[in-house]
């Protein structure tokens, strides 16, 4: 009995030990398997995030909402809580009509990305997935034809990213989508009405994005009378104080296929800096010296009253605004030699501001090579976020702040850093979390698909590394 006893304690003692081992291999698989990565996702397809299709992220009540395009160019939206660090999504929020046909010549056409926008009643709206429309959607009266339908999917629950409903509501031509939410819920999407030889429009809504109004034109597609070209446009639109939506734009030169001025025919060709405001309690556009301008706005109209610098010989690309709490904006431009001499890379942001009664460039040459978004806190305290290349290789995501107006910057926060890395990067975030201001993704050779981070002040947000691998395929 004693020997009985004494067997069945260290059976026990066997049976225990063994329960621990068990136990401590449990949790190693758990610490594995809850292993983060600085990636939200990793399904970003093509140029997953742009400038100018934008806002691509809105934070609203404590979280912060993110677009992107992804597999076969089609809108996903994730979110993310910044109080209990939990991520949802991504979802795929509709169709595109784009990215599907795998022997078109350009297989990824990008022109179709999201933007975003949250209702007052909390539903979350995307624009996407146009270039134009096709000659098959009917006769496009404000421009011509390309690719692609633009389209308007609604979330079907307010602040629910996990399912969505297109509606039939805005008009099917448009590219480039911008949306601007103004201060009594009145929703404005801007976009070009067409492919290049198009006007640019806005369509109002008053309903919380229900109906639309019709398209209103505010930049006007002219043929030339001098040359084989018609005046096109890049604009890149926000909301000012109070009631104001202001304006950067540039002019593209949209030059025949065949023409006598350039052997290459049609080229990305853009000049000058412009900028101006609409009133949209008043409806009225307006310069900075606010003088009202006659609409659609013409290139010699954009030439005589609303430039902010001539740049004749370099070429210009993708501006962007923001003002100082007196109204007085500050632009930036990228800014470089003919693409056609292939430096493009070349390109360097110029920082202009409005002192009252003059535009000012800045001496900023210390600035990166990189494309980005600005902010202006006051007259003196402005912020560009920039993606850039660096000397060493390294792609980098970074703020340059001034503190004396733009004259000068200096690089402060950097957000990311890769070696052998370079990043597609959207504008900043509406009403931005400090932790998530912008949203970035890596290109990596031999793929089409990206990782996506959610850039702020700490760096990227970081996720359960198994939630973030969405696909592992090539294409």
């Amino acid at each position: 009995m004693i020997f009985n006893t004494h067997i069945f304690k260290i059976l026990c003692i066997c049976f225990c030990l063994l329960g621990c081992a068990s136990t401590q291999k449990d949790t190693t698989k758990t610490t594995k398997s809850h292993k983060t990565v600085d990636y939200f996702a990793d399904n970003g397809f093509g140029n997953a995030v742009a400038i100018v299709q934008h806002p691509a992220g809105v934070y609203h009540n404590g979280i912060t909402y993110v677009c992107y395009q992804g597999e076969k160019e089609d809108p996903y939206v994730a979110s993310y809580n910044h109080t209990t660090k939990e991520w949802k999504g991504p979802f795929k929020a509709g169709v595109s009509e784009m990215g599907k046909d795998p022997n078109r010549k350009k297989r990824i056409d990008n022109h179709g990305k999201p933007a975003m926008l949250i209702d007052d009643a909390g539903y979350i709206h995307i624009a996407f997935g146009g270039h134009g429309g096709t000659p098959a959607d009917g006769e496009n009266p404000l421009g011509n034809h390309h690719y692609g339908k633009n389209l308007h999917a609604v979330s079907k629950k307010p602040l629910d990213i996990s399912s969505w409903q297109t509606l039939d509501n805005i008009s099917l031509f448009g590219t480039y989508s911008q949306f601007v939410k103004m201060d009594n819920g009145d929703m404005y999407l801007f976009y070009r009405h067409g492919a290049h030889r198009s006007d640019w429009v806005y369509q109002k809504s008053i309903d919380n994005g229900v109906t639309f109004d019709a398209p209103v034109s505010f930049l006007k597609h002219k043929r030339l009378q001098n040359i084989e070209a018609e005046d096109s446009w890049y604009p890149w639109v926000s909301k000012g104080n109070g009631n104001d939506i202001i304006v950067a734009f540039d002019y593209h030169i949209c030059r025949d296929n065949k023409n006598a001025q350039d052997a290459r025919g049609h080229i990305p060709e853009r000049h000058n800096i412009y900028y101006m405001v609409f009133d949209t309690k008043t409806g009225v556009w307006k310069n900075v010296k606010n003088e009202s301008l006659q609409m659609p706005l013409t290139k010699e109209m954009a030439d005589q009253k609303t430039l902010v610098r001539e740049i004749p010989d370099d070429w210009t690309f993708q501006g962007v605004v923001d003002v100082d709490p007196s109204g007085n904006p500050q632009v930036c431009m990228m800014v470089g030699p003919d693409i056609g001499e292939k430096r493009s890379g070349s390109k360097r942001i110029q920082h202009f501001r409005w002192n009252g009664t003059s535009w000012l460039k800045s001496n900023n040459k210390d600035l990166p090579r990189g494309n980005g978004d600005i902010e202006v806190k006051s007259s003196n305290e402005v912020s560009l976020y920039l993606e850039s290349r660096m000397s060493d290789d390294v792609g980098e995501v970074s703020r340059w702040d001034s503190f004396n107006g733009g004259a000068s910057f200096k690089k402060g926060t950097v957000f990311l850093r890769r070696k052998d890395a370079t990043f597609v990067i959207s504008s900043l975030i509406d009403n931005p979390h400090p932790d998530a201001r912008i949203i970035v993704g890596e290109k990596a050779s031999g793929t089409d698909y990206k990782k996506m981070y959610l850039l702020g002040d700490n760096g990227p947000i970081k996720r359960v590394k198994n939630e973030a691998k969405i696909l592992k395929k090539k294409r």
